[in-house]
């Protein structure tokens, strides 16, 4: 017999839950209706597709001609769909039984929209952990695709990846196909027909043996470049064309080939993701470390043979990297116990698809990709968890005054709320709040995000440059851009969070600021507020929190009269940002707005209003104050570059402290427009 290869060709479109309306219509645009209309016209070419549940709603309502031919596609064979978790969570992290319903949601939206149940899945992030078996197979899919670089760390060999494997965990098999790295990298950016050579190279005698590509529809049409790539001059028409002419090459679908083969034999995949992401996962010494050993690697020849050692760290590494996505997970996770718990009769559909939202893998992580450092991805997963926790303390009530320690870093918080604000302190001895949420607006105020060290911030220290060489075009991997001028300052690592309400104390001796180190005063009696004893230095000072209605008030008492000077920061969250639609209103003008600095003198009350928030947070104080404003920034890399990105506006507090200032009350009042 002559060599065959069947080409398993799959893409998967993605859009995190809260992107901008206007992304997603340019996703669409330069990929999501020329790439479907473009394979609708060569039927004998067969796929698989996989559109997130929440892009899908979006697709089947703003453009239902588009999604009319995908429908087409799947009636007349050409085209499978994959299933998934519906707001495209990491599965590995989540309850299993949220993994059911999410992988449920999607699958029955699949079959009731489009007129087909999934029988695959794509596999969020390609994160594995044999956990998540039992969910997809009580769910009825019956194979997912993972990297080849995962059998590799199960010490198999390279030749022997073109067929599926089976996997089995608590009494439940699932079978994997191997996705291969070199055609990753290949589609689209190496020249059409270098592509088609490469996969006739794959074949092997009979028609067992096959070609699993199955990666990012973004990649043909959004990454840069590629929209004139591979529309414009062609490179998706030349790429079918030759598949199809080839007579080596059968295109598949992944169903019909899984009915029609069997099983390469057993596999137990360790935990892992792909190799980029092993690095991503890692703090920034230990990803150094990590790319210099790919490096030294690849520099020896060695790397082919030597990755499947080289591991790098595991997904769940982005919680411990970063505390404001460990915060946000470990309170999804708290909400979902609750609504677990509840009554049948309690619950509805909305406390559902709220939860699901808030499970959205996008803001918990970051790397080339991920949005942990884009605030829209991060509210819309606390617009979700606010809103959730509203709706559960109705039917649920909840203390008004909470102590645990909610995100298991070793120190406890004091939850406060009164069913329209909820203040969270941290015990760590600041006694700041870390969150600070309106019900009514669905909002969390401290939402920011601090400084760290990252590991791509050498590339920008060494000035490295984009490396490509070749006749196709660079893959982003390969892109060392920058969207932003940055400067050594906007790289500087945060000594502390970034919460509200963070105290200093500056002595008049010596001029140096220090922070106010406190510690909790146990409740007395009806007591609902939180209570803090601190000092440093001579200073002695009682801090106290207190909810009343759509007030937070925060009262400081000053033992004596210690002199210096007093400040506190606040980082506020303000969904506009530095765009228009937000700005300060200080006695009945606009002085700028959030991403303008900003400094008054003995101001006593000023507005932070924003369109977007559809309300205002204004602060008041009882003694005059020098106020100062900034907008707080950090540096991430996507596919388009380096860039800054505003996370918060910065307000600093200062008072002089003497015998007429020995109390300070500053009061924050939360309206709707």
């Amino acid at each position: 017999m002559s060599k065959t290869i069947s080409l398993l060709f799959g893409v998967h479109a993605h859009q995190p839950v809260g992107n901008f309306d206007f992304v997603l219509d340019d996703a669409h645009e330069r990929c999501y209706r020329p790439f479907l209309q473009t394979l609708h016209g060569y039927p004998e070419f067969r796929f698989a597709a996989h559109f997130s549940g929440w892009l899908l709603d979006y697709m089947l309502e703003k453009y239902p001609e588009d999604m009319a031919l995908l429908k087409d596609m799947v009636r007349r064979g050409q085209a499978e769909l994959s299933g998934a978790g519906d707001t495209e969570p990491v599965l590995a992290v989540i309850p299993h039984r949220d993994r059911i319903g999410q992988i449920e949601t999607l699958s029955t939206k699949l079959e009731k929209k489009l007129g087909q149940r999934p029988a695959g899945a794509w596999l969020t992030e390609r994160v594995w952990e044999a956990t998540v078996v039992p969910a997809l197979a009580d769910c009825g899919i019956r194979y997912v695709t993972v990297d080849d670089y995962h059998f590799l760390c199960a010490g198999m060999e390279a030749a022997a990846l073109k067929g599926f494997y089976t996997t089995e965990e608590d009494g439940r098999t699932l079978d994997l196909f191997p996705i291969s790295e070199a055609l990753r990298y290949r589609l689209p950016f190496s020249p059409a027909a270098e592509a088609v050579r490469h996969i006739e190279e794959m074949a092997e005698d009979g028609y067992d043996a096959a070609a699993v590509y199955y990666d990012d529809i973004e990649k043909f049409g959004i990454w840069p470049e590629t929209y004139e790539w591979v529309y414009e001059k062609g490179w998706l028409k030349e790429f079918i064309e030759g598949v199809l002419a080839s007579t080596v090459i059968r295109t598949d679908s992944y169903r019909d080939y899984h009915a029609r083969s069997t099983t390469r034999g057993i596999v137990y995949l360790p935990t892992t993701s792909y190799i980029e992401m092993n690095e991503w996962t890692l703090p920034a010494a230990a990803a150094d470390t990590f790319a210099n050993l790919v490096g030294e690697a690849k520099a020896a020849n060695r790397f082919e043979q030597d990755k499947a050692f080289l591991r790098g760290g595991i997904w769940k590494n982005f919680f411990s990297r970063y505390p404001e996505s460990n915060w946000m997970h470990k309170r999804m996770l708290n909400l979902s116990q609750r609504l677990a718990a509840l009554p049948e009769k309690q619950r509805s559909p909305r406390m559902t698809v709220l939860l699901y939202e808030a499970q959205a893998n996008d803001a918990y992580w970051h790397g080339l990709f991920g949005g942990l450092y884009l605030p829209h991805l991060r509210r819309a997963v606390y617009n979700a968890i606010v809103e959730l926790e509203g709706m559960l303390d109705k039917v649920s009530a909840r203390a008004g005054s909470v102590r645990m320690d909610a995100d298991l870093d070793g120190c406890d918080e004091i939850f406060l709320q009164n069913g329209v604000l909820q203040a969270v302190a941290k015990l760590d001895g600041s006694a700041s709040l870390c969150e600070l949420d309106a019900y009514r607006l669905k909002h969390n105020f401290g939402d920011s995000l601090s400084r760290q060290p990252e590991h791509y911030y050498r590339k920008m220290h060494l000035n490295e440059t984009q490396q490509h060489s070749g006749d196709g075009i660079a893959s982003a991997h390969d892109r060392v851009t920058f969207k932003h001028e940055i400067t050594p300052e906007d790289l500087t690592p945060d000594k502390a969070g970034r919460t509200i309400f963070r105290d200093h104390w500056m002595a008049e001796e010596h001029g140096v600021t220090m922070p106010v180190a406190y510690v909790h005063e146990a409740d007395t009696g009806n007591d609902k507020g939180a209570n803090f004893s601190g000092g440093v230095g001579h200073l002695e000072v009682a801090k106290r929190y207190a909810l009343t209605d759509n007030r937070l008030t925060v009262t400081y008492n000053f033992n004596g009269t210690p002199g210096g000077v007093f400040a506190t920061e606040l980082n506020i969250a303000m969904p506009s940002c530095d765009g228009p639609a937000g700005r300060y209103i200080h006695q009945g003008t606009i002085p700028g707005g959030f991403g303008q600095p900003l400094a008054l003198a003995d101001m006593r009350e000023i507005a932070l209003d924003d369109d977007v928030l559809g309300g205002r947070m204004t602060l008041r104080v009882n003694a005059p104050v020098q106020f100062s404003a900034a907008p707080h920034f950090t540096v991430s890399q996507s596919e388009a570059g380096f860039e800054k990105i505003m996370q918060a506006v910065c307000l600093k507090l200062m008072w002089p402290l003497s015998e007429s200032c020995v109390k300070i009350v500053v009061e924050l009042e939360v309206l709707s427009h």
